[in-house]
This record gives C-alpha cells, sequence and structure tokens, in this order.
C-alpha cells in the first residue's frame, strides 16, 4: 500500500459523504478510509457489515440517496418473501444487497480475511481508495440502556434508538488487532494526514480507537490528526449522535466532542453555525460549513479539512511498542 497520504477513520453515512469528498480532492489511490466494524451483525446466517457496505456502495456510485442507506435502484422481494414466511424483516435486505453478504459470507466461510474480502469487493466497484476494516476479529458494540444490554443493531434499527443509553460495551475488543492494512497504511512515509470523520463519536469512532493498539498506531507517524465535528448548533445531522450526548451527561456541542478525543487530535473541523465557540477549544480550529448536503459541499468540507491538517505542524514521530 504505498504512497497512501491520508487516512480517514469512518463509520456511518457522515463518514461515507467525507470519503467521498476525499477522493474528489486527491488522488482516490492515495487514500486510505479505516471502517468501524462494531456494527457488524449476523443476519439469517449472512455476515452483514453496514458500516462496511455504506463505503462501497457510496464510493462505488451504488449508493441510495433517497433512504440514505443501502443500494440504489433496490429491488425487495427477498424481504417481501422473508415476510410471508413469517421470518424476520425488521433489517432491511434488498435483493441487490443480499447478494453481497452472501457472497462475503462465503469467503469468510473459507477461512479468508474481512480485509481481503473488503478490499476484492472494492476493487470490482471500481474504487481506487483502500477500504479496511478496523480489524478482522470481531468486534461488536452493545449498548448499556434502561432495558438491560442490547446489541447495536437491535438498539439502532429494530428499537429505533429509543432506549436511554447509560454506557457503551465493546464486546471481543480485548483480543482484536487493528488490521495489517491498517498498521501498513499508518506507517507508510508518504503520510501526511489523519482524519476522524463526522461519524458518531460514541458509536461509530469510539470502537475503532478501542482496538488494543490502534490510538498507538495513530500516534507513531506524528502526522496531524484532525477530527470533523459531528454536531452543528447543538444538533447532528442524521442519527442518534446528540441523544446520547444527552443520555451519558455530555453537552451535545462540537466542543464537547472534541474534548472527547482528548489528547489525540491535533486540530478540529468546527461548523461556522457554531463560530462563536471557537475560542472555547484548546487546540487549533478551522471554521467553514460542514454541511454535506451535495458532492460539491462533500469535495469542499474535504479539502478544506485536508488543507487545515497539512497547515499543522507534525508531532514527532514515535516506534509503537512490539
Amino acid at each position: 500500500m504505498s504512497g497512501v497520504k491520508a487516512v480517514v477513520l469512518s463509520g456511518g453515512v457522515g463518514g461515507a459523504k467525507l470519503a467521498l469528498g476525499m477522493t474528489a480532492v486527491m488522488d482516490p489511490e492515495a487514500l486510505c478510509i479505516v471502517v468501524n466494524t462494531g456494527d457488524d451483525l449476523d443476519f439469517m446466517g449472512l455476515h452483514v457489515c453496514p458500516d462496511v457496505d455504506t463505503t462501497l456502495y457510496t464510493l462505488g456510485g451504488l449508493s441510495n440517496r433517497e433512504l440514505g442507506w443501502g443500494r440504489t435502484d433496490e429491488t425487495w422481494s427477498f424481504k417481501r418473501v422473508m415476510g410471508d414466511l413469517g421470518g424476520p424483516t425488521w433489517f432491511s435486505l434488498g435483493d441487490a444487497d443480499v447478494a453481497l453478504h452472501v457472497w462475503r459470507t462465503q469467503k469468510l466461510r473459507a477461512g479468508e480475511s474481512l480485509s481481503t474480502v473488503t478490499a476484492q469487493a472494492a476493487r470490482r466497484f471500481g474504487i481506487g481508495a483502500a477500504i479496511i476494516p478496523m480489524s478482522d476479529e470481531p468486534v461488536a458494540t452493545r449498548v448499556l440502556t434502561d432495558e438491560g444490554e442490547i446489541a447495536f443493531q437491535d438498539y439502532f434499527v429494530r428499537l429505533r434508538c429509543a432506549p436511554a443509553v447509560r454506557g457503551l460495551r465493546f464486546d471481543g475488543v480485548e483480543q482484536a488487532r487493528p488490521a495489517a492494512a491498517v498498521l501498513e497504511a499508518l506507517s507508510n512515509a508518504a503520510l501526511e494526514a489523519i482524519l476522524i470523520a463526522p461519524s458518531p463519536p460514541d458509536l461509530s469512532v469510539d470502537p475503532i480507537l478501542a482496538v488494543p493498539g490502534m490510538v498507538e498506531a495513530l500516534r507513531a507517524p506524528g502526522v496531524p490528526i484532525v477530527a470533523v465535528t459531528p454536531v452543528l448548533a447543538g444538533a447532528a445531522v442524521k442519527g442518534p449522535t446528540t441523544k446520547i450526548m444527552g443520555e451519558l451527561g455530555v453537552e451535545a456541542s462540537a466542543v464537547a466532542v472534541a474534548r472527547h478525543y482528548g489528547g489525540l487530535i491535533d486540530g478540529f473541523v468546527l461548523d461556522v453555525r457554531d463560530a462563536s465557540r471557537a475560542s472555547e477549544f484548546d487546540l487549533p480550529v478551522h471554521v467553514c460549513d460542514t454541511l454535506m448536503s451535495t458532492d460539491a459541499n462533500k469535495a469542499r468540507v474535504a479539502a478544506e479539512a485536508l488543507a487545515f491538517a497539512r497547515s499543522l505542524p507534525r508531532r514527532p514521530a514515535v516506534r509503537p511498542r512490539p
């Protein structure tokens, strides 16, 4: 994976939007997207990777922009017949989507790694950027609620984020390690910047950072690490980010997101709607309109975030512990 210049930590739709913008402002072959897999699930015997698939469909020009998830031009015979048979339909799988899950599941059962299978799918979808799962070992996000501990997709899809969140747990993370391709990208001599996408910090980014060795690997090259805000004027563009922040007793604000990342980040991209709070940050801030409602806006936000990161001083590189 020679020549990687930028790494993006990504999860969900917001992460995929920034990743798409990045492919418009730099050589996709020089981009590596590290994707959350804490949302993965086994559904009806199929291994489903929602965040990875959102990234594949978005960068491959296949995303369903009307729904905000899944593939474009999807049909739903599988779901309809499954419902007729009395099977589960709360997690919607379109017909074309099912083909990807069947293909992936067969390859994983044959012994191929999730990283290898994802790279194969990206090539077949004509994607130049490297899309890499955070780990080849399974990590499952578990949501601690007033109604008990719930699997992430049950909380997010089946229960529509209704239960109050009291905490999160990443099952299996102690046995996980960063995917080899992630470590390779982060050790590349050409690397210039690491961006944390405007993905939910608790749900989408924390599972990546929780993988043992990941934070150390991110810090090792000494390149600037910049987070793009997922919160605009106290609200998330989409999803339960601010709801969860409030339930965990945290202010629903961009300032709180920056504090969440603690000493990891070197800069923060703040939305123009929160410009009045720029003085509250104890690190460099770049203010711009971060709403990515069009492809042009995605490219603009990506360009500004990348230029901001490149403008920040590098830190001394450190050698990760063996």
